[in-house]
């Protein structure tokens, strides 16, 4: 039986131990919260951090999120990682000037009908930002609930996630919801974490059932593991005498959606070709450069650049809207992938 005191404990942690300085509980209107919420999706709050307020900065409410190029948003978070967020951010911004008069709605199921935001999003903006009776399920939470109520099996499995939405909307308090919420969070990020989780000084040890039964990092049940293929691509990196460097944007559907990046191949013997008839770039000498590895969720990438020199043929790109030569400070404010980042850097 689930103890009546919970929330209540969760809460005495909270004004003790909990975080009360993160940047957007500074300004927890419903935009802040909403893009706290989305930029720390599968991401580290102390990375998160420096993002936020270079966004809130050059965006400073969802008007001007919406009024800008999506390039714009792409460039600022560039290195953050999973680029749907942000494009997401971009259209939701938008439906929200055209149907919501440039405000966030007031109702759950309105804001799940927004691009990018589910229901765990959507329940964290009426809680944190209006207040609302709403429960959350984000990873530290669905982490704490099933090892509290020593929930077998991964969360991910829709039967699993359905059991721990009821805890927690049984456990929600009357008062104090927002605390409460961000008080989970907290919980989850800072003592029952993944790895070793600090349970001696937990307040919710009483009646952990993992605890008592001497194993909470069994829970929750990891992912089942699969097999991570291995992708190659090899990347055109023109470079011209005077410095400019060619760069290609990317479709804003798949990997790296709408982003900037070096034309592409499968294969190094398709470079001259792709070179003088796809680019009309007469190459005047050819390096490869060091090989890239880079992860991704669901396949690893081993990227072969090949520094291509050459010169400008102003003709052909002005005719190909994707492809633009820029020089090198002017791709770093883009939107780029974190390797070609890197790779420009080095060019300098």
């Amino acid at each position: 039986m689930t103890s009546p005191l919970f929330s209540d404990r969760l809460l005495n942690w909270f004004d003790q131990h909990g975080r009360k300085d993160l940047p957007w509980q500074q300004q927890p209107s419903p935009y802040h919260v909403w893009l706290s919420e989305i930029m720390l999706q599968q991401t580290q709050v102390s990375t998160v951090i420096p993002y936020y307020h270079k966004f809130t900065e050059r965006f400073t409410n969802i008007a001007t999120l919406a009024q800008a190029p999506v390039d714009d948003v792409l460039a600022l978070w560039t290195g953050l990682g999973y680029y749907a967020r942000a494009r997401n951010l971009h259209k939701a911004a938008n439906t929200m000037v055209e149907l919501h008069q440039g405000q966030m709605p007031s109702t759950l199921d309105e804001l799940i009908a927004l691009p990018g935001i589910g229901r765990s999003t959507a329940g964290a903006i009426m809680a944190l930002a209006h207040h609302q009776h709403f429960s959350i399920l984000d990873g530290n939470v669905k982490r704490v609930l099933a090892r509290h109520s020593a929930i077998a099996g991964w969360p991910g499995n829709k039967h699993i996630e359905n059991k721990l939405w009821l805890i927690a909307e049984q456990l929600l308090p009357q008062n104090r919801i927002a605390n409460y919420i961000q008080a989970q969070m907290d919980l989850g990020a800072t003592l029952c974490t993944r790895s070793k989780p600090n349970c001696t000084i937990c307040p919710l040890n009483a009646d952990c059932k993992a605890y008592l039964n001497g194993n909470p990092t069994d829970y929750p049940t990891a992912k089942p593991k699969k097999i991570i293929p291995t992708r190659q691509s090899h990347w055109i990196v023109a470079q011209a005498s005077t410095g400019e460097i060619l760069l290609e944007q990317r479709p804003s559907m798949g990997i790296w959606g709408g982003l900037w990046s070096f034309p592409e191949l499968d294969s190094a013997t398709d470079i001259d070709y792709t070179c003088s008839n796809r680019l009309s770039v007469n190459a005047t000498n050819i390096t490869s450069l060091k090989n890239i590895k880079h992860v991704f969720s669901h396949f690893k990438l081993e990227i072969y650049p090949h520094l291509i020199e050459c010169e400008i043929n102003n003709n052909y790109i002005a005719e190909n809207k994707k492809l633009s030569w820029y020089k090198i400070n002017d791709a770093l404010l883009l939107g780029l992938p974190a390797p070609v980042k890197s790779l420009i850097e080095s060019l300098q």
